[in-house]
This record gives structure tokens, C-alpha cells and sequence, in this order.
């Protein structure tokens, strides 16, 4: 997740307009930054990695930047390390562009590019758009056409802002999939990928849709589309308080990551496998890791151990290891067996809670081979362990975890994968299949998320309940445990997570009225049938149930007092990236109903870095 922001007027005032704007973006990215600004036809760019002060103090020990139009990024690295080379804007002649987002098939237009001359400086995909623009723009185009052109060989997510010294009172932005904004005030034009940017100049925005290519000039703003059609987008009035707009409209950061789950699956998926995606592969892993492996621990702490369960279900299934789970904060007290033929695996968020972190170098002193797992780059786990896989979640805010969630189970998928061919348990037309699958699901979260309001209306019937039950079997247990902890986290509200074969062995005898008991039962599940039977024990003593299940299933054990919430199908291995999203959705509208601090719960940090 990065912050994009361009600004152009009649005033000299472009450096200070966009970097005040970078600054109430920070939150999404800060490893690097940059700057471009167009005065008489020359292109001034300043860029560095770190946070954005080392580029307002790389600014100030230059000569005085002035121009009237320019574009600013900063960056949270997806693709290459936050090295000054990778920060944005990214240049090719006359061409400058800053870009949140994936381009897929990178790998393939970079080799057209270097046949036709083209020389590359970073390692990020966004160069190929920089020099591809810059290749339609000396073949005659316009810049919007350039840009246009561009665009049509592009496979992926992006929003973009981009400038050209040749057309220097002009910027062109578009979206897919990526947020993008723009505005007008009083001649001055604006450009952000979050509202924060650009409130202190006007409450009136429009926001871009998928495909939109906006062109923006002293004479106003235009809207089209790819193929040149003209465009008509309705403006959007702001009321927000100063707060709120860091949230991009939304009530709180724990709904507004909970909609980022898409994107940030795709980013984590980013740079992952070949383009043809026959094989998958991690920056910072060795293949020598893996040698002569016998056994994995997976370890995490909360939310980041009910990822390592659905991991050990993905590993042992894909690729045939043996692999066990701990939670951090037990295992390095209890003398686990570990040897030179052990790879420990640690989970964190931050990379830097303490049980985890302590776990792993506990591992490593015994002489196992330690991976962390973390969103944060440079973190205590990544430093410390022998190989790191970063999860590319963005910035989490709120305390209680989602999309981090997400992107660990979507991370270990790719491992599992990875597992399967680096052992020849999977032949390279497999991983095709599986890599396709994971790239496939991030469209049916976006699905998914429509389930909102309906889980809105849902938590209306239910916050009133002081007791819940959660249910689920195989890969979707930990989903149910996830659930609870939910639920408890921010509304407060006792609630128990359980493998749905261990009712009859104690849980069954809270069931009556006013247990309400959540159902995690996609249809394809191969444990469905065994669920149906739970199903039946609940209803027979009184209990009211929230039945989560696929599209296609027609549940008719259901009566009035239940309810049911259906997800898109999709390959069981890959469900709980699916079935998590409504446990997600009921235990946000939940407390939001009981007026809890959601981003904030009581007694809970975002990082815990004590044991």
C-alpha cells in the first residue's frame, strides 16, 4: 500500500502542496519516497529510501525546487527493497511515473523493452510502464494517449499519476482496482490515492472507477476511458472529521482492512512466481533452507497461530511434510526435539512479538533452521532469522488483526507450494494450477466483501447475545477459532472456537437459546456431511445458528430463528481466505453496535513485545 499524490496550479507552491499531502499518507508507506516537479519544460525528480523526512531534509539541501506541476509517492516496498533506485517516481525520458499496484505480466513486456534499447535501473515493475509511456510518446502519441496505449499491455491492479517535461501543464492519472482521487479548487488541480491528501483544499472530489483515465490541465479535468470515450463521473461532497479521513471514509481502520484484504493478497502474492507460473519462489529463501527437511514447527502467537494451523493443513497436503504448530509463547519452554533437519517457521504482524522472536532463537541455538514470516521489513524476526518472507499487508492499524491475517494464509499457501515442487511431489503444470488458484481467489474476496450490509442486519439480531459459539472442521477450525477471538477482542463478549466433532465431548451442554452458534461449512468441504450432523444436535436442543456455506448450497434445515451467509465457492485449501471475511464482518458491526473502541480494545496492544 503506497500514497500517490500530484498537484497542479498556478502558484509556486508544488513541492510544500505535495509533500504536506505525502505526509497525510505516511501511514501508507514510509520506506522510501520521492518527488517530481516540471518547471520551463525540465523535470526536477528527488527520491530516497527511508521515511519522509530524509526527503524533506534531501529537498532542503537542495537549490530551490519551484514548478507548478508535479507528482509525489511514498512507498510501502511490494516489488524490490526499499532502496533509493526503487522509490518512485520512476523515469524514462521524458516520462515520470508513481504507481500503487501490481503489473502482472512485467516480466515478459520488460524483455520487449530491453529488445527495443531500453535499459533498466530498479527492480520494480513500475519501470515497464515508465518506459513503455515514454515509447508511445516518441512514436507520436499525446501523453494521455501514451498512457492509454500503455495501459492496454498491462495485466494487474495499478493506479497511476504520471508527467511529462513535454507536455509540462498536463498530469494523466487511472485506476484499476487501486483507489485513486481527484479534485479541483480555484484553478488548482489535485491528484491522491486517499482523501487525507487533499481535504485541506477541497471537500469536493471525484472518485476514479476501474478503467478511468483522468487528464488534468489548467483549462479543468476530464474523465475517459481506454479507448478514448468521454466520461462523466458524479462529484462526491466530503464531511469527515480529521480523523476519520485518514480512514478513506470508513468508521474505523479495522473495516477499512478488512476491504484491503483483496489488494493486499495480491501484494503479497507480488513477485512470488515466474510469469508463465510454473514455479514459485521467495527473495530472501535459499532452496538450501529446505535441505533434507523432516519436520516443520510453525509458531505464532493469536491471530498469527490460527494462520500456522491452516499452514500445517496446506503443507502436509500439498507437499507431504510433516509439520507441527506451537504457540510461541509455550514452545521454547517445554524442550521440543529439534535437529539440524528441523526448519522452525515463526509468525508475526510486526516482526517483533516477543514470544515469537524468542521462540525462534530458542530453535536456532538448538540447531534448526529458522524463516520468519512478517509484514515488516528490517523487523527483529527478519533480521534475526536465516531466511524471511515478507507478507505485504500495508501498515495495519487497527489492534484487532485481518488483513495480516490474510496474507499469512496466503503466504503459507505459496510456501506449501513452493515445499511441493522444491520435493518433485509436485510437477510444474501443478504448481501452474495452484499458483492460478491463489491469484483467482483474491477476485472472490472482493465478492465476499459485499456480504457487509447483510452481516450488518445479521449483527442487529445477534449483539444482544452474551455467549457464542463457533464451530468448524479440518481447514476451517482454525477459522472458527479465529472467529471467536474476534469477537472477544472487540466487543467483549465471551465467545469459544471448536472443532465441530469435539460438541458431543463437553460444549454441547451450554447449547440452548441463547447460544447462538456459528456454522463455518463451505460446501465442498470434505467434512460437510460430518457438520450437517452438529447442525442437527444444535437445533434439537433449542440452539440458534449462523450458517456460513457456499453459494451454491441449498441448506434446508434452516427455520426462522436461523440465519445463513453465503461465500463464492472455491477450492477448500483456499476457503478460509473466503469464510473468514463474514466472522470478520459480525464481530466488527457487532461491537460497533455495543459503541466498544474497535480500533483500540481495552488491554490489548497492536505489538507485543513482552512474553
Amino acid at each position: 500500500m503506497c500514497g500517490i499524490v500530484g498537484y497542479l496550479g498556478d502558484k509556486d507552491n508544488t513541492v510544500s502542496v505535495i509533500f504536506d499531502g505525502l505526509s497525510r499518507l505516511e501511514y501508507r508507506g514510509y520506506d522510501s519516497s520521492g518527488i517530481v516537479v516540471i518547471d520551463s519544460n525540465r523535470s526536477y525528480i528527488c527520491r530516497c529510501e527511508g521515511k519522509l523526512e530524509n526527503l524533506r531534509n534531501k529537498l532542503g539541501a537542495e537549490e530551490h525546487v519551484s514548478g507548478t506541476v508535479g507528482i509525489g509517492h511514498t512507498r510501502w516496498a511490494t516489488h524490490g527493497k526499499p532502496y533509493e533506485r526503487n522509490a518512485h517516481p520512476q523515469s524514462s525520458g521524458s516520462v515520470s511515473v508513481v504507481h500503487n499496484g501490481i503489473i502482472e505480466n512485467y516480466i515478459d513486456i520488460k524483455k520487449e523493452l530491453i529488445n527495443k534499447g531500453y535499459e533498466f535501473s530498479s527492480d520494480t515493475d513500475t519501470e515497464v510502464l515508465a518506459h513503455l509511456v515514454d515509447f508511445y510518446s516518441g512514436s507520436g502519441f499525446s501523453l494521455e494517449d501514451s498512457v492509454a496505449e500503455a495501459l492496454k499491455k498491462i495485466e494487474g491492479t495499478y493506479a497511476i499519476a504520471v508527467v511529462s517535461d513535454k507536455e509540462p501543464d498536463k498530469i494523466v492519472a487511472a485506476k484499476k482496482f487501486s483507489p485513486l482521487i481527484i479534485a479541483s479548487n480555484n484553478g488548482e488541480k489535485f491528484i491522491s490515492s486517499d482523501v487525507p491528501a487533499i481535504l485541506p483544499y477541497t471537500k469536493d472530489m471525484f472518485f476514479l472507477e476501474d478503467g478511468d483515465i483522468a487528464v488534468l490541465t489548467r483549462n479543468g479535468i476530464r474523465i475517459r476511458d481506454i479507448e478514448g470515450k468521454e466520461l462523466k463521473r458524479d462529484m462526491k461532497h466530503i464531511e469527515w472529521d480529521p480523523v476519520m479521513t485518514e480512514k478513506a471514509g470508513y468508521r474505523h481502520y479495522m473495516l477499512k482492512e478488512i476491504y484491503e484484504q483483496p489488494r493486499a493478497a495480491l501484494d503479497t502474492l507480488r513477485g512470488k512466481f515466474l510469469q508463465d507460473e510454473t514455479k514459485v519462489f521467495f527473495e530472501n529463501i535459499d532452496d538450501s533452507l529446505f535441505e533434507s527437511t523432516r519436520r516443520i514447527y510453525i509458531l505464532g502467537c493469536g491471530t498469527s497461530f490460527h494462520a500456522s494451523m491452516i499452514g500445517k493443513y496446506m503443507i502436509e497436503r500439498i507437499s507431504r511434510i510433516n509439520t507441527q504448530i506451537e504457540l510461541a509463547s509455550e514452545f521454547r519452554y517445554r524442550e521440543p526435539v529439534i535437529d539440524d533437519k528441523t526448519v522452525v517457521i515463526g509468525i508475526s504482524q510486526s516482526g517483533e512479538t516477543a514470544d515469537t522472536s524468542e521462540a525462534l532463537l530458542e530453535a536456532k541455538r538448538k540447531g534448526a533452521r529458522t524463516i520468519g514470516i512478517t509484514n515488516v521489513e528490517m523487523s527483529k524476526i527478519a533480521r534475526e532469522s536465516d531466511g524471511v518472507i515478507y507478507t505485504r499487508a500495508g501498515p495495519e492499524i487497527g489492534v484487532a488483526s485481518t488483513k495480516a491475517f490474510s496474507t499469512q494464509i496466503i503466504t503459507l499457501y505459496m510456501l506449501s507450494v513452493y515445499l511441493g515442487a522444491l520435493r518433485n511431489v509436485l510437477k510444474p503444470a501443478e504448481v501452474r494450477e495452484f499458483v492460478s488458484k491463489s491469484i483467482s481467489v483474491t477476485k472472490l474476496q472482493q465478492v465476499a466483501l459485499s456480504l457487509d450490509d447483510y452481516i450488518k442486519d445479521i449483527a442487529r439480531e445477534f449483539y444482544s447475545y452474551r455467549n457464542f459459539i463457533f464451530l468448524g472442521r479440518g481447514i476451517n477450525y482454525p477459522v472458527a477459532l479465529e472467529g471467536a477471538l474476534k469477537l472477544k477482542e472487540i466487543s467483549y463478549i465471551h465467545a469459544e472456537g471448536y472443532a465441530a466433532g469435539e460438541m458431543k465431548h463437553g460444549p454441547i451442554a451450554l447449547i440452548d437459546e441463547n447460544m447462538p452458534v456459528v456454522f463455518i461449512a463451505p460446501e465442498d468441504d470434505i467434512y460437510y456431511r460430518k457438520l450437517l450432523g452438529n447442525f442437527q444436535e444444535i437445533k434439537a436442543r433449542g440452539g440458534r445458528i449462523i450458517f456460513i456455506t457456499s453459494e451454491s448450497n441449498s441448506v434446508e434445515m434452516l427455520d426462522e430463528h436461523d440465519v445463513v451467509i453465503r461465500i463464492p465457492g472455491c477450492d477448500n485449501i483456499l476457503s478460509p481466505l473466503l469464510t473468514v471475511i463474514p466472522v470478520q464482518f459480525l464481530a466488527y458491526h457487532i461491537a460497533n453496535l455495543l459503541g466498544t473502541d474497535i480500533d483500540q480494545p481495552r488491554n490489548l496492544a497492536k505489538v507485543v513485545t513482552v512474553e
